[in-house]
C-alpha cells in the first residue's frame, strides 16, 4: 500500500506550499480589481468603513446560516443559505478591502501561521473590535422574525449599496455593482414572505407582530453616521446613512401595509454614550455568535492543509 492510498490524500497539500486550513479559498479576492486608494482619502477611515460593511454581512451571514438543516423546509434552508453565501461573498471583498488600505487594523495571528487578512479579521478580532450594526447580531428566533430582519437588513443595505455603485474607492462601487443584485433578491424574498405570513392565519400574524418588536429597537442605530462616514462622503467615497431613511421608511411601509402589520413605536435600543454597534459595543449574543464562528480556527491558528 502506497502513502497515497488513503481516503483524504486529495485533501492534503504536500508540496512547499502550506496554505491556511480555515480560509474561505486561497486565491486573492481582489484579483483584477485596480485597489488605488485615491490621494485624498482618509486610508485609515476607508479601512475602518470596510470593517463596518463587512462586518454587517459576515455577522448576517453566519445567522442565516443557522438555518441550515433547522428551516421550516428545504426549499427555504436552500434560499437562507444561498443569501448567506451572499452575503458571506461581500463580507470577504469588503475585508480584504480593509486590510489592503490599512494593515494596521489586521490582528497578528502568529509568526508562523500562514492566514489571508480578510480571514484573520474574521476568525482572530475580539468582540469589542468588530463594527457591525447590532441589528445583525440578534438571534434568528422562529422563522418570522427572520424574515423580518432580513426585511430590515436587506431594504436598508440595497439602498445603500445603490448609492455606493458611485463611489470614488472602485473597491466599494464593486462590491455594490454586484452587492445591489444579490440584494434585490434578498429583499423581495423577505417581502413576500412578511406579506405571506402576515395576511396567513392568526398564528402567523401574530408571530410577524413579535418579530417586528423584536427587530424594530434596532433600526434607528442604521442611520446614524460614524465619524467616519462623514469624513468619507464628503470626498465622495462613502455615505451619509441618514440620506437612506427616507427610502427606508418608504420602502419597508409599503410591504408593511400590504403585510396588514404596522410598525412599533416607542422603543429604541439604547446606547452608553452614544457608542453602539459601529464602536464596538453589541449586544450579549455577538459573543456568542464569534465564539462558534471562530472556535475551530483559534484552536489552530497554525493549520495547514
Amino acid at each position: 500500500m502506497t502513502d497515497h492510498d488513503h481516503a483524504y490524500d486529495g485533501l492534503v497539500d504536500e508540496d512547499s506550499h502550506g496554505q491556511w486550513a480555515f480560509g474561505t479559498s486561497f486565491d486573492d479576492p481582489l484579483a483584477g480589481v485596480d485597489t488605488t486608494v485615491p490621494d485624498d482619502v482618509d486610508i485609515s477611515a476607508l479601512a475602518t468603513y470596510c470593517l463596518m460593511l463587512g462586518d454587517d454581512a459576515l455577522i448576517s451571514s453566519q445567522r442565516l446560516a443557522e438555518w441550515v438543516t433547522r428551516a421550516p423546509e428545504l426549499e427555504e434552508e436552500v434560499a437562507l443559505a444561498n443569501i448567506a453565501l451572499d452575503l458571506l461573498g461581500q463580507a470577504r471583498l469588503l475585508l480584504a478591502r480593509a486590510a489592503a488600505a490599512d494593515a494596521a487594523v489586521v490582528p497578528h495571528v502568529s509568526d508562523t501561521a500562514q492566514v489571508p487578512g480578510e480571514d484573520a479579521l474574521a476568525f482572530f478580532r475580539d468582540e469589542n473590535q468588530f463594527r457591525n450594526v447590532r441589528l445583525a447580531e440578534i438571534d434568528n428566533g422562529d422563522f418570522a422574525q427572520t424574515v423580518i430582519r432580513l426585511l430590515v437588513f436587506s431594504t436598508w443595505r440595497l439602498a445603500l449599496l445603490d448609492r455606493l455603485r458611485e463611489s470614488r474607492d472602485p473597491v466599494l462601487a464593486a462590491v455594490a455593482v454586484k452587492g445591489v443584485k444579490e440584494l434585490t433578491y434578498h429583499r423581495d424574498y423577505a417581502a413576500r414572505w412578511a406579506v405571506t405570513l402576515g395576511c396567513g392565519t392568526a398564528e402567523s400574524k401574530a408571530r410577524m407582530e413579535s418579530g417586528l418588536d423584536r427587530v424594530w429597537p434596532y433600526v434607528d442605530e442604521l442611520f446614524v453616521p460614524t465619524s467616519e462616514e462623514r469624513t468619507l462622503a464628503a470626498v465622495g467615497v462613502a455615505v451619509d446613512p441618514g440620506e437612506l431613511r427616507e427610502e427606508f421608511d418608504a420602502v419597508l411601509g409599503q410591504v408593511l401595509h400590504a403585510a396588514e402589520l404596522s410598525a412599533p413605536t416607542g422603543r429604541v435600543a439604547g446606547t452608553v454614550g452614544g457608542r453602539a454597534g459601529r464602536q464596538g459595543l453589541h449586544s450579549e449574543a455577538l459573543g456568542l455568535v464569534l465564539a462558534e464562528m471562530q472556535v475551530v480556527a483559534r484552536a489552530h491558528p497554525e493549520g495547514v492543509w
